[in-house]
Formats: structure tokens, sequence, C-alpha cells
């Protein structure tokens, strides 16, 4: 699975039933995927953002971005995002595009003992 190659952060297969996910194949490997997951009214969350190490520098990501944050603001939503502070790259690519940071978070996840 692409996101547990890539790490794009909390990510799980149950985020699928979240929201709608979208990717771009290349010769038959999924070489990027975005998708959305948190809702709050007037506000969606753009998430899963990532790209296969041997597709990396070519837009990819950037071109799945865009895609799914047009069609939050499309739906008149504001679309929000989260990354991780050891994240430069993914930061570089989400100011390149025009957000900014508005908040430090710190998050812990749990789960249940196995």
């Amino acid at each position: 699975m692409l996101a547990s190659l890539t790490k794009p952060g909390p990510f799980t297969l149950e985020a699928l039933s979240l929201g709608d996910f979208w990717g771009i194949r290349i010769d038959g490997w999924l070489a990027a995927m975005a998708g959305e997951r948190m809702k709050q009214p007037g506000c969606s969350e753009l998430s899963g953002v990532c790209t296969h190490p041997d597709f990396r520098g070519g837009g990819l990501a950037r071109l799945l971005w865009v895609f799914v944050a047009g069609r939050i603001a499309a739906r008149g939503e504001i679309a929000y995002l989260h990354a991780y502070d050891s994240n430069a790259a993914a930061i570089e690519l989400y100011e390149s595009i025009g957000f900014r940071l508005r908040n430090r978070m710190n998050v812990a996840m749990v789960q249940r003992a196995k």
C-alpha cells in the first residue's frame, strides 16, 4: 500500500471510508494519491497526499492536491490539512500552492491493545 511506504500521516484503510480518494497510476503502479478525510461544517481535510519514491519530482502530488482542493472549493468549503513538522517537502508544496501555517498542534494516536 502506498500509504504504508510513504507514511503521509496517520492513515489506515479505515480512512478510505471517511471520504473520496483519487490516485494516479503509471505502468500499473499507484504512483500518487490524495483525498478527503475529516469533515466539519464548511470545511474538509485534504488527506493522504503522497507519491511513490520512484515517481517523485514529477508534480503528481501537486496535480492531485489541486484537483482535490478544487473539488472542496467547488462545494463552497474551505480545504485544510495537517503535516508533520519534519515533512519539509510536503510543507514546501503546500506553501507553494498558497497554504500557510495556521496553528501548531500536538497530537497523540490512541488505539486498542491487540
